[in-house]
């Protein structure tokens, strides 16, 4: 074999042998390659239904914010003690009533017309749990005072728009915007009739006090506002415990779409809207089979976050809320 062919044979061999040791040196070692990521564990709750009430519009000065809780007795005396306060839980939107229910069901902040004019761009927590549970319309249901929040159901997102929609019974007759604000004691019957009938496994309700009485400029009534919804809450957390499809296995939200201005603040109680203290401080109580009983939170939240927790709770995809889960709220 001649010298040049002898040089070409060891060059190709030195060439293969370099080959070979970069390829293993860049591909990740067997046990690497071989090893199976572990699956992500769901975790088990005992929370089959989640019901979130929204009182609309009174100011923390009266309500968790007044140390003797006056105007509301049976959350302080009956049901804190079973559930978690938050003190620190804020509307870090717009403070008005559509914008602040939008950012508790869609997860985003959204600076939406608040005359039902408009519907939220997000899907909603009701599109997302009904898609991924396959449920009828009838296990999901918006009950509200307030005729123009049936936008609550419905979003200009592609792929997301008139689909997936609960079911709604909404102001006046329960048809929706256009038809006015219903009496919340009318409300409250509908509230009666839907839960007891369909037995809903989501579900969101709104009453319109305090927040219409303080627009009339009527302090005695909206006080009165906020302990007649009190009393709603109450009612309706006994009605779910003494009902075997949901009693102790139904997670229960209290909280605000917004405050009110303070004392001193443009005119006071009366109107809401800006970034004062007034407007955005409001309220969270949650109770629930899988929550700590009498604690009070101090930890910052925002509306956004109680999307967050039912997606978690509800075990259902939410990918576009901007909430992040209360883990402190989990036992």
């Amino acid at each position: 074999m001649n010298l040049q062919l002898i040089i070409a044979v060891l060059f190709l061999s030195f060439a293969s042998c370099s080959k070979t040791d970069n390829d293993q040196n860049n591909t990740p070692n067997n046990s690497a390659v071989n090893q199976t990521l572990p699956p992500v564990v769901q975790k088990n709750y005992i929370t089959e239904n989640v019901v979130i009430i929204v009182i609309d519009g009174p100011r923390y000065t009266e309500t968790w914010g007044d140390t003797s809780h006056q105007y509301q007795p049976r959350l302080a005396n009956s049901l804190a003690a079973q559930g978690t306060v938050y003190t620190s839980f804020y509307n870090n939107g717009v403070t008005f009533t559509n914008p602040g229910h939008t950012a508790i069901t869609t997860g985003n902040y959204q600076p939406i017309d608040n005359n039902g004019r408009q519907i939220p761009y997000r899907a909603s927590i009701f599109q997302h749990w009904l898609k991924d549970s396959g449920a009828d319309s009838s296990k999901a249901w918006i009950i509200t005072s307030k005729d123009k929040l049936q936008i609550l159901a419905n979003c200009t997102e592609r792929d997301w728009q008139n689909k997936f929609m609960p079911s709604t019974n909404c102001g006046i007759g329960g048809n929706g915007v256009g038809s006015g604000y219903r009496e919340d004691s009318l409300t409250f019957k509908q509230i009666e009739n839907i839960l007891n009938t369909h037995h809903p496994k989501l579900t969101l309700i709104n009453f319109k006090e305090p927040d219409a009485s303080g627009h009339r400029n009527d302090w005695n009534a909206y006080l009165n506002g906020i302990r007649n919804t009190d009393e709603y809450l109450y009612q309706i957390w006994n009605m779910i415990q003494n009902d075997a499809e949901y009693a102790n296995k139904t997670t229960l939200f209290v909280t605000n779409d917004h405050g009110r201005h303070l004392d001193g603040h443009l005119d006071g109680f009366v109107s809401h809207g800006d970034n004062c203290s007034g407007c955005r401080h409001i309220n969270l109580f949650a109770i629930g089979p899988d929550f700590k009983q009498g604690q009070v939170a101090s930890m910052y939240r925002e509306q956004r976050d109680i999307s967050a927790t039912v997606a978690e709770l509800m075990h259902f995809d939410f990918p576009t809320g901007k909430g992040k889960v209360m883990d402190e709220l989990f036992k």
